[in-house]
């Protein structure tokens, strides 16, 4: 068991950890594979990112703070690194900005999750990848989730490497 401190039950960390939770589970019943934080070439961390039956490849950014979701500028940059992308978000959390232009509601996919389940409000539109990237993109998720796997298995097996 690890000494550090739990999160308080109503900490931002532990209720985007629920969101997660919940997408995650919802994704996994739709044949959806995802990993949490995962690092892009841009120097930006995806909340969730996977992969669907199809090879497509999917970006949420979970929000629990309406001051978080204001204040995030830079969301368009997981774009490019996504066919589908979706905000997630906990039941309580006014949605209303997602609906402005600024929020790209044509483009950008809802999902209000808890701690054990998700529903998609309004579905992504695909906006599909260069096959090139996409393939870039898959294969860089296949490896972030292999290290991690390794790692899981053996904590020293690469400890050298980058972390991921």
């Amino acid at each position: 068991m690890s000494d550090a401190p739990l999160a308080p039950p109503d900490s931002p960390s532990l209720a985007a950890s629920e969101v997660a939770r919940g997408i995650c589970r919802l994704f996994a019943r739709n044949d959806i594979w995802c990993l949490s934080e995962v690092p892009l070439r841009n120097g930006r961390r995806a909340d969730l990112m996977g992969v669907d039956a199809k090879g497509l490849i999917v970006i949420v950014e979970i929000k629990v703070a309406r001051s978080d979701l204001l204040g995030d500028a830079k969301w368009p940059d997981y774009l490019d690194y996504c066919d589908r992308f979706y905000w997630g978000l906990p039941p309580g959390l006014d949605r209303a900005p997602l609906e402005t232009e600024a929020y790209r509601p044509a483009t950008c996919g809802v999902i209000v999750a808890d701690g054990y389940d998700a529903e998609i409000l309004r579905p992504a539109a695909l906006e599909p990848l260069a096959a090139a990237r996409r393939k870039t993109q898959v294969e860089h998720l296949a490896r972030v989730a292999m290290r991690r796997h390794t790692a899981l298995l053996d904590p020293l097996a690469g400890a050298h490497d980058a972390q991921g």
